[in-house]
């Protein structure tokens, strides 16, 4: 009989300290929004995998297409034997491609392999090296994704300087004192002082930052980029990594904006837990690399690609794009309530699309950020049954990640929870 303790001791003696892990609770199984760990625990999860599990854990459809795919083939590579979940899928997101034109789809594995290739793709069509992205994203932790992603630790800490090419302009939001104005004239000192505009491929921008603290993208600053991209051929990049497929109250974050993208970065919720990423683009676009430059020996595996089909069609089949917005609507509005009490941690800038619903934690005497007591209350949620993630710049966001197919008791449970958590917290 093994527990957390057990398991924990075994962690720390044979992985390295680089990977970090939020809780030492060990999970044994899990079934929609809820997660059971090695004791035999209950948590209610708020976290969903970062944002990977909008249909929940082991929704029924999606187990029912992997086992069939199972008794099928495993793998293939397809550069070698190609198979039809692989074309289906692309069929499918090339349908939901937020823009106009005629769209072609490629898939990989991981958030930061869609990253790459889709810069891969921009300097393949514009002949052009140089990236433009903001402070506070989060693109990943590959070498160049690393480069991408604005913020040192934990990311780029004792990495080494990035490579070169990337440049980062400040990303507007208002609990930052950072306006759209000053976005964009930064941008204009970059284009002046640093890198013409015709030596850029790409701009590359989350419609929501993530880990950099659950901030939308003002439709203002992604107005502004489209027309800077335009002018300049510049391609213009939306990672909707962690936005995608229904979180925001849309099938993609950028829709919000009616702006539209040149490409669009996928990965997390498109497969319910199973690894599958991709890049979505213009087909005149996404026909610029040669053949044979892009790919992976795992890259849409099939029994991911038969996954992601049913996980496309439960978010239909649910309204899955209407209940983000439902369940966001109940989450702020329970915030609100919580925040006019004063006996709780303090919280501020309750925000975000859809279900991808952040807050801050504030200090009582000067309303600056509080890292301090955010730990306390993740802490005081675990130990209460429920999952909690933070994020942002000064480690003083909360995000609220939940399945998007929740029941509303279990949301009511895990709402109760979070304001228990807070009152411990700020006590």
């Amino acid at each position: 009989m093994t527990d957390n303790a057990i398991l924990q001791s075994r962690r720390q003696t044979a992985l390295p300290r680089g990977i970090g892990t939020a809780f030492p609770v060990f999970a044994q199984r899990a079934e929609g929004s809820e997660l059971w760990d090695v004791e035999g625990n209950r948590y209610i999860d708020f976290a969903a995998g970062i944002a990977v599990l909008n249909t929940g854990h082991r929704h029924p459809k999606v187990m029912e297409a992997v086992r069939a795919q199972l008794d099928g083939f495993t793998h293939t590579a397809f550069q070698i034997v190609p198979y039809e979940p692989y074309v289906a899928v692309c069929e499918r997101l090339n349908a939901l491609a937020p823009f106009s034109d005629p769209a072609k789809s490629i898939l990989f594995s991981t958030g930061a392999e869609a990253v790459e290739n889709a810069i891969k793709i921009a300097r393949a069509h514009t002949g052009r090296s140089g990236v433009v992205a903001f402070s506070g994203a989060f693109h990943g932790r590959t070498t160049f994704t690393m480069a991408l992603t604005g913020k040192v630790a934990p990311y780029k800490k004792k990495f080494g300087i990035s490579p070169a090419g990337v440049f980062h302009v400040p990303f507007p939001a208002e609990s930052h004192g950072v306006t759209v104005a000053e976005s964009l004239r930064a941008l204009e000192t970059l284009f002046r002082a640093d890198i013409d505009p015709t030596d850029v491929a790409a701009i590359i921008i989350e419609p929501v930052q993530g880990e950099g603290g659950f901030l939308p993208a003002p439709t203002e600053l992604l107005v502004a980029l489209r027309e800077i991209a335009n002018k300049h051929g510049i391609v213009l990049i939306a990672d909707e990594i962690q936005t995608g497929f229904a979180r925001t109250g849309k099938m993609f974050g950028i829709e919000h904006s009616g702006v539209e993208p040149d490409l669009v970065t996928i990965a997390k919720a498109l497969a319910g837990g199973f690894p599958l990423s991709g890049v979505i683009g213009r087909a005149e676009i996404m026909d610029a690399p040669e053949t044979g430059g892009l790919g992976g020996t795992y890259a849409g595996s099939p029994v991911a690609c038969a996954a992601a089909l049913a996980v496309l069609d439960v978010i239909a089949e649910e309204n899955l794009v209407d209940r983000a917005n439902a369940i966001g609507s109940k989450i702020k509005a329970a915030l609100e309530k919580a925040s006019r009490r004063n006996d709780i941690a303090p919280i501020a800038y309750i925000r975000g699309p859809g279900s991808m619903v952040a807050f801050d934690i504030v200090s009582r005497t000067d309303g600056g950020p509080d890292a301090a007591t955010t730990k306390k209350v993740i802490q005081a949620a675990i130990a209460d049954g429920l999952i909690l993630l933070s994020c942002g710049i000064h480690g003083n966001t909360i995000r609220l990640l939940n399945p998007l197919t929740i029941s509303d008791a279990l949301l009511d449970e895990g709402l109760e929870k979070l304001e228990r958590a807070l009152v411990a917290g700020g006590n």
